[in-house]
């Protein structure tokens, strides 16, 4: 019979937190245990682990560290969720480890999904200790308000015992967020002072606020919802306003940054965060900043959190330029969200590289005016008006270079009530360089404005065009100019915040330096249009940086220089035959060198790519080098302006000298191979120019001709060198081919004497087969007879002890005869002459019947 499986049964499972750890480590699985233990504790998180599991492994550390903090006011309970005989695995199916729950009294579980990372951790386990955050001051509202997060207020009057109607409800509610997200992007506080309450309008108990920085804030509605948790927590995250929000991806596949960045353009911000920090500076001008950006009308609320930030005066403006700034305002009354557009006119000459760039905008009046003007809105037709007033005039701004800035105003001739301003100044294309200098950041040029545009003699120097702080009174006396930017442009950014202690890598994969001491980037990512901008590392991540950057990719012409990825272990080495082209080389390699070049798009993964190498190595050496360079770049490790993108691969492209604009792709109809490359390179390189070629020209076709044909007889000495080289390894081959017919041949006689004993061991096991046959059927054939005989010996074997028993019982009878006998004798002597008795004939009949049963059994016996 077949061998069972032998399977070795699981080792039982040992401790995986150490004994003096303040952690419970249940390492059977001990889950009813664990709940037992639930039922006595206030706040319990569980930690669900496998012991082989590597991420349970690193989080174990983290774990124990903050167990080590809050080891008093919450149990830390390690359940082994992987051990098959324990419970936990019977009644839990995770699908990755570890896994955490948080337990508050008898609600949860509360899902952790955020970092494991001790800091994040013991955050959201204090979140879920005190879910609401206590209001008793007005400064304490406005700090809870000012927060980036979005804040939901429950106002409620302990007067009665123990807790008023409605507080546990707004309790749970809070919890509720938790659950729904992890990453606890809404914050709950309750206030119990009424003269609080009032400053956000609460004047009944029960009632609850969500505050918004730019939207209107709302109450809940309880005549339309009912007052329940689920509704309370739908609600606020249904109607929540996201100024600034955290990514944190987890690590796995995700589509969380996809999604994200397919809204639109995102400012993606990686900044070093500690959750457990009481301050957080950087975050709070990141806040402003977004606040500013977002605030497209005037909300009292924004007002007062700005300046409860601190959104005081700049130090960057001095006393001159805030006495000027004041005097532009009264000058001009230009309202505080007027409706602007960029225009660039045309260059003055040809031979012009300079652009006059103007910001024309559309204002009302302060002067005679109606009993109420409103904000206008912008409006197509008014711009549209206003240019057409503005190009009238365009000749006042119509200058070669100007180093200043000057600003005009017209009249509008629909409304008496509005008016135009138009800002122009001169910028060349060596202006982007320039812009870069830390000088420039935060100086406050100074401007002159003229009516009819009459340029004062002040010098101005300003780092981005869109920078209108310094002409535009549109600002407050602090230096921010972004005012609801996000309102008057295409382009709106969503502002999204990265830790750079666990994310970094991102930011190196987008532009950042990883040898940065200071981890602080920012980059804009604008999908739709397949670009990203980065901001210079060498400038301070701060509130006014961040506004400049914003403001440069808002306007119509941005002087964003786009960024691009290129591959960083590309080693340039001068003895290569095939150059190798990266981001930053490419215009230097392809279009600024004054040879000809053939490039070669290709890629890592891509195996016929691969296989044109050797072909591209050998062109590379027949073509002289002093008139052809022959490169490659590889797409998918440098990130290439559109107009030189190609979506097949392999794609050649070969650039002329002199006319590099006009590049030739090799056709795809064509074999790549040396002498169709050669062709195709001699064809377009050889094609005449627009201009007629003079006897220089023709000098120096003739030369670059000779260049040519000496370079090919020198190839030719080579090639022809190789070819004896050739035949000489041609005739060893032959011999080595011979030597290996002949051991060819001897191993076929082998193969022929190894079959023929093959065919003779056949015939062999063939007779030993059917010998081994014959043998068994008459072994079978004697095992039959054997078995006959042994039934027929256990016959004989009963009627042995039948006889046995028979003898017996005759002997019995016979000692039984014998002892009448002796009577019958003594009455014979008494009456000799007597006649026999019957009981004596009966006794002779059954002595005569019993020998003849004996003599017949014996007979049946020898019978058989």
């Amino acid at each position: 019979s077949r061998a069972k499986d032998v399977t070795m049964p699981a080792k039982l499972p040992v401790s995986f937190f150490s004994p003096r750890s303040p952690v419970m480590d249940l390492f059977r699985g001990q889950l009813d245990y664990a709940d037992q233990l639930r039922q006595h504790s206030e706040i319990v998180l569980y930690f669900f682990y496998a012991p082989w599991c590597g991420q349970s492994i690193a989080a174990r550390e983290e774990i124990e560290h903050v167990a080590s903090r809050l080891s008093e006011q919450v149990l830390f309970v390690a359940v082994n969720c992987w051990w098959n005989q324990g419970k936990c695995r019977k009644q839990k199916h995770f699908f990755y480890f570890p896994v955490i729950h948080l337990y508050h009294q008898s609600f949860g579980p509360i899902e952790y999904k955020g970092p494991m990372s001790a800091v994040y951790i013991e955050k959201f386990v204090r979140r879920v200790m005190t879910p609401l955050l206590y209001i008793s001051t007005r400064s304490k509202l406005l700090d809870f308000l000012s927060n980036y997060e979005p804040g939901v207020v429950g106002y409620f009057e302990f007067n009665a015992s123990p807790q008023p109607p409605g507080y546990l409800t707004f309790f749970k509610s809070a919890l509720h967020s938790l659950k729904k997200d992890y990453l606890g992007t809404i914050r709950f506080g309750v206030i119990t002072d009424k003269r609080v309450a009032q400053e956000i309008s609460l004047e009944h108990s029960g009632s609850v606020y969500l505050h918004r920085h730019v939207n209107t804030s709302l109450i809940y509605p309880k005549d339309m919802m009912n007052y329940t948790a689920e509704n309370i927590c739908k609600w606020a995250l249904e109607n929540r306003e996201m100024l600034v929000r955290w990514l944190r991806p987890h690590g796995g596949k995700s589509l969380l940054l996809n999604n994200e960045l397919r809204k639109g353009p995102a400012l993606l911000i990686f900044i070093p965060y500690n959750p457990l920090a009481e301050i957080h500076p950087l975050l709070d001008e990141i806040t402003k900043v977004a606040l500013e950006y977002h605030k497209c009308n005037r909300s009292q609320a924004a007002e007062a959190v700005l300046q409860h930030l601190g959104d005081t005066d700049s130090p960057a403006l001095d006393s001159s330029g805030t006495d000027a700034h004041l005097k532009l305002s009264e000058s001009f009354s230009i309202s505080k969200y007027p409706c602007c557009n960029t225009v660039v006119l045309p260059q003055w000459h040809s031979i012009s590289r300079t652009h006059n760039v103007c910001e024309l905008c559309v204002n009302q009046t302060l002067g005679v005016k109606p009993d109420k003007v409103h904000v206008p809105h912008c409006n197509f037709l008014e711009i549209e008006a206003a240019l057409d007033s503005f190009y009238l005039q365009e000749h006042t701004f119509f200058q070669v270079i100007s180093n200043t800035i000057e600003c005009s105003n017209f009249l509008s001739f629909y409304s008496p009530f509005s008016y135009y301003t138009a800002c122009c100044r001169t910028v060349n294309r060596h202006f982007l360089s320039f812009i870069s200098s830390e000088k420039t950041i935060f100086q406050t040029p100074k401007v002159a404005f003229s009516s009819h545009g009459k340029k004062d003699n002040t010098q101005s120097s300003i780092p981005h065009i869109e920078d209108r702080n310094c002409f535009i009174p549109d600002l407050n006396i602090s230096n921010i100019n972004i005012t609801g930017l996000s309102c008057r442009t295409n382009k709106t950014l969503n502002l999204y915040l990265l830790d750079s202690n666990l994310f970094w890598i991102y930011a190196e994969r987008l532009g950042a330096s990883r040898s940065a001491h200071l981890k602080e980037f920012a980059a804009i990512v604008d999908m739709k249009e397949e670009v990203h901008y980065v901001l210079d590392q060498n400038q301070s991540l701060v509130g006014p940086t961040l506004e400049n950057f914003i403001k440069n990719f808002s306007v119509l012409y941005s002087p964003l220089k786009r960024h691009l990825v290129d591959d960083p272990s590309v080693h340039f080495q001068e003895q290569r035959v095939i150059t190798e082209v990266t981001t930053n080389t490419f215009h230097e390699i392809v279009f600024l060198s004054e040879k000809n070049v053939l490039l070669l798009y290709y890629a890592q993964w891509c195996g016929f790519c691969a296989s044109l190498n050797y072909i591209f190595i050998q062109l590379a050496r027949l073509l002289p080098p002093d008139n052809f360079t022959v490169a490659r770049i590889d797409i998918t490790r440098n990130d290439l302006p559109w107009e030189f993108m190609t979506d097949r691969l392999p794609t050649i492209l070969f650039f002329p000298h002199q006319r590099k604009e006009q590049s030739v792709k090799f056709p795809e109809d064509f074999a790549v191979n040396l002498p169709n490359l050669l062709k195709f390179i001699l064809h377009h390189s050889s094609l005449s120019s627009s201009e007629p070629c003079t006897k220089e020209c023709r000098h120096k076709e003739a030369v670059l001709q000779q260049g040519h044909i000496s370079h090919l007889e020198r190839e030719i000495l080579k090639l022809r060198s190789e070819i004896s080289a050739l035949h000489q390894a041609h005739e060893l081959l032959e011999a080595q081919l011979a030597e290996a017919r002949r051991e060819e041949q001897r191993l076929q006689q082998q193969k022929h004497t190894l079959e023929k004993q093959h065919k003779t061991l056949q015939l062999h096991s063939e007779q030993l087969q059917a010998t081994y046959d014959q043998k068994n059927q008459e072994l079978l054939e004697m095992a039959e007879k054997l078995q006959e005989l042994a039934d027929a010996s256990e016959n004989l074997l009963k009627e042995n002890a039948l006889l046995r028993i028979l003898v017996a019982s005759r002997e019995g009878k016979l000692r039984s005869k014998d002892e009448i006998k002796e009577p019958l004798q003594s009455e014979q002597t008494l009456s000799e002459d007597d006649d026999v008795s019957p009981p004596t004939v009966t006794a002779t009949l059954e002595e005569k019947r019993i020998d003849s049963i004996d003599t017949e059994h014996s007979s049946g016996n020898r019978t058989e």
